[in-house]
């Protein structure tokens, strides 16, 4: 599901790039996305190790590099991400928010196929529900929303929708924090209806980790939204 993604994003920030006529050189998206992958696989296990199972890993420290066992963040390889793509642009001297938002337009297929990917593995399932469509997962005895479908509709059938819509009519970033904003709306919504892990369960009895990063995600995003708003 990672490869797919990302595939599906190249072609179309190639896409993007021809249509807007970008000069952009020969390799230069086959280098960015050398970098972004990079970022993306160690920001999601590292911020999976942090924000999500911090003691364990602190006595266990080998297990960090056991990804075979599962354990990746949206929110640290979102963060991986960005720190690949301002190491890039540096490097480059491109435009950060040229790139970001040509790349951002067409992350929510990624975040769609790696929903897809949950599903298919039984894993990152939904609270108990007795709803019709309610599913019982492997390993499991009750049924249980198919909250992996909810995310795969909200943060990658609308998210793409909309920003691919919006793409080309916002100024330099916007783009780009309109993500930040939509995203962490959607996945708040969708935290209401998925099983928190077990290790962390609810933050406050009644908030998911999901949740708090995703609010920070939305104040962010509002954030640079009005900050390249002025430029």
């Amino acid at each position: 599901m990672y490869l797919l993604g990302f595939a599906s994003s190249l072609l179309l920030v190639k896409y993007q790039i021809r249509k807007r006529g970008l000069d952009l050189g020969t390799d230069f998206v086959e280098t960015l996305y050398s970098y972004l992958i990079a970022g993306l696989l160690l920001g999601a296990r590292l911020g999976y190790v942090v924000f999500y199972n911090v003691e364990y890993y602190l006595s266990n420290p080998l297990e960090i590099f056991s990804i075979w066992q599962g354990g990746m963040s949206f929110h640290g390889g979102f963060i991986g991400v960005l720190l690949a793509g301002l190491l890039f642009c540096r490097k480059y001297k491109a435009d950060f928010w040229l790139i970001a938002d040509l790349i951002t337009v067409t992350a929510p297929i990624g975040l769609g196929f790696g929903r897809l990917g949950n599903f298919i593995n039984g894993e990152l399932y939904g609270r108990v529900s007795n709803v019709p469509w309610a599913m019982i997962f492997p390993g499991e005895s009750l049924p249980r929303h198919p909250s992996q479908l909810y995310e795969f509709l909200l943060e990658g059938v609308v998210l793409f929708a909309v920003l691919w819509m919006l793409k080309g009519t916002m100024k330099s970033g916007k783009l780009t924090a309109l993500f930040f904003i939509l995203y962490g709306t959607f996945r708040i919504i969708a935290e209401f209806f998925r099983e928190p892990d077990s290790q962390v369960g609810y933050l406050l009895g009644f908030i998911t980790m999901g949740q708090v990063l995703s609010s920070l995600m939305v104040a962010v995003g509002i954030l640079l939204y009005l900050a390249r708003s002025k430029k």
